[in-house]
């Protein structure tokens, strides 16, 4: 017999194979003994410190199923190399090309500064009334025409790169290979320098990896043009925080939104959250794995039958 864990953050109900089992466990406290013996683990919302002690005490695990889009979380957890471990990569591409598009469309009508305006109970004259034609006098003000950069162009940028072209968005991916990718253009990193300066929105999907920690840094933001916005949905990790509020508070940049942090919850101490021109979200693009049963239900199958697993994570 199969155990399969299943926990209680999230309600799951996988069509299984004959010969296996579930039972549910609480994310956010230690394993109780008797779920030490289960063969795999669904992961949704665990704290750190205790996959981490799953990890330590399960000696016959053999896969990890993270809900998650990024494994970063799991493969932080410390679980030996014969654990397989899976993503939720696909379960999030609708909630996060939504939230994105809205972060976008509020930079470019300056939702941020009108907020701030109401809050004041100040008639934002400057935003409003007669203005600019998109892109006139060096504005980022619409889609309309503008040029769009997705630095991570995986499943979640193939869902929102048509949102955006749908908006009238020149869109450029950029992933490890050059090429098409979903009917857009891709470059490699090697290419961005040449590309910021013609940029008008640059937005982060990237994972948490070595390779990707503090790549949006000061180098980056310099190159972009001054009206440019910045949007960040992939992982805190990738971007540099300093930098970035150095880059607007010096009109290096137009702006921000960003939905992940090297530290969450951010700080209450953190200058972002008074910065006029930034816009801040709770990690809130994704949070909801459409499509969990049935992915579950693929790889128990093919975990019991011994087959290749989805969205297998290369460590």
């Amino acid at each position: 017999m199969t155990t399969v864990l299943l926990p209680t953050s999230i309600a799951l109900d996988p069509a299984l194979p004959d010969g296996v089992t579930t039972a549910t466990y609480d994310v956010d406290v230690p394993l109780p003994d008797d779920l030490l013996g289960a063969d795999a683990l669904v992961a949704w919302g665990n704290p750190t410190p205790v996959l981490a002690d799953a990890a330590r005490r399960m000696p016959g695990l053999r896969w990890v199923q993270a809900l998650a889009a990024g494994p970063d979380q799991v493969l932080a957890a410390g679980f030996g190399p014969d654990v397989r471990i899976t993503s939720g990569r696909g379960l999030h591409d609708g909630p996060v090309a939504e939230h994105t598009l809205a972060l976008v469309l509020a930079a470019a009508r300056r939702l941020p500064e009108l907020v701030r305006a109401q809050d004041a109970h100040r008639w934002a004259d400057e935003l409003g009334g007669r203005q600019n034609l998109p892109h006139e006098g060096g504005e980022f003000r619409s889609l309309s025409g503008a040029r769009v950069l997705i630095w991570g162009f995986g499943s979640i940028a193939a869902r929102l790169a048509p949102l955006l072209t749908v908006l009238g968005a020149q869109v450029i991916g950029v992933a490890s290979r050059a090429g098409e990718r979903a009917g857009y253009p891709v470059i490699t990193p090697a290419d961005v320098p040449r590309t910021l300066p013609g940029t008008d929105v640059l937005i982060g999907i990237l994972p948490a990896t070595p390779a990707t920690r503090k790549v949006l840094d000061a180098s980056v933001f310099a190159a972009l043009p001054d009206h440019a916005w910045v949007v960040n949905v992939g992982r805190g990790a990738t971007l540099d925080e300093s930098a970035l509020l150095e880059a607007v508070r010096s009109g290096g940049l137009a702006g921000a939104a960003l939905d992940v942090f090297e530290t969450e919850p951010l700080p209450t101490t953190s200058a972002l959250w008074d910065e006029p021109r930034v816009l801040i979200t709770p990690h809130a693009a994704g949070g909801r794995p459409v499509g969990a049963d049935t992915l579950l239900a693929d790889n128990i199958r093919a975990f019991v039958r011994d087959e290749p697993l989805r969205n297998l994570v290369a460590r």
